[in-house]
């Protein structure tokens, strides 16, 4: 499949190079190249095709590639984001956005394809995610897709024990293995995904799989060895769980 892109760098050099590297590559479609993040935003309103990857360099006047991707991360579907920077410091800042990978300057051909696999990748699991939700039904609510590490990892629902919120990730323990999922997202953002008939809110850090619920005391729910609290707010709710499942 083909993956959209753009780039955006202010060194013309630099942006040149970039552009080269993207349009000898047979599976990435250059859509725009912008030489500011000002021009980028701007150029982006007259685009008529989704951007799936964006390559940004870091180190931009008047708005940085890190400020461009927050901008680029509030759309409804965002891209992937590239960054292209000389400052390998920047690495962690650029994981609080969620980049898929870093290519530091001067990098080769090489370094580049490779960086541009992780999104072809990427954009191939996402794409069979979408094709496998639609249409809805019952057998299709069987797995959900997280990012974990830099990659789109299939997750079983019959599989989750009870997902707990950290801050900016989601820690989802799981029946198969001890070793958690660790992903860049809300709690929030997860109770969406996990359909309400299976899975229910019981704190403001943690949701719990309802058939793996194994004994009620007060309020607490026992799965497993973990005991887990339920929050002062979710009381109603979980005492309607309760009504049911008694």
């Amino acid at each position: 499949m083909s993956v959209t892109c753009i780039a955006v760098d202010d060194e013309p050099l630099a942006l040149a190079l970039l552009c080269t590297f993207i349009e000898q590559t047979p599976f990435l479609k250059l859509v725009g190249r912008y030489g500011s993040g000002v021009e980028a935003l701007k150029g982006l309103h007259e685009l008529t095709e989704p951007v799936d990857l964006a390559f940004l360099d870091i180190q931009m006047q008047e708005l940085t590639g890190l400020e461009l991707a927050r901008v680029l991360g509030q759309q409804a579907v965002p891209p992937r984001v590239i960054f292209t920077t000389a400052f390998p410091q920047y690495a962690l800042e650029g994981y609080k956005v969620d980049a898929l990978d870093y290519l530091v300057k001067p990098f080769n051909y090489e370094e580049f394809l490779r960086a541009a696999n992780k999104a072809r990748a990427y954009a191939e699991l996402s794409h069979a995610s979408h094709e496998a939700a639609a249409p809805a039904t019952a057998a299709e609510e069987e797995h959900i897709f997280l990012k974990v590490e830099y990659q789109l990892v299939r997750v079983s629902l019959s599989d989750i024990l009870y997902v707990e919120g950290l801050k900016d990730y989601v820690k989802v323990h799981l029946k198969s293995t001890p070793r958690a999922l660790l992903s860049l997202m809300s709690l929030r953002a997860m109770e969406e995904k996990l359909p309400a008939r299976r899975f229910l809110r019981i704190h403001r850090s943690f949701i719990v799989a309802l058939d793996k619920i194994e004994a009620v005391r007060r309020l607490t729910v026992q799965i497993g060895t973990e005991t887990i609290p339920v929050g002062e707010q979710y009381k109603e709710a979980f005492a309607q769980f309760l009504s049911r499942w008694t």
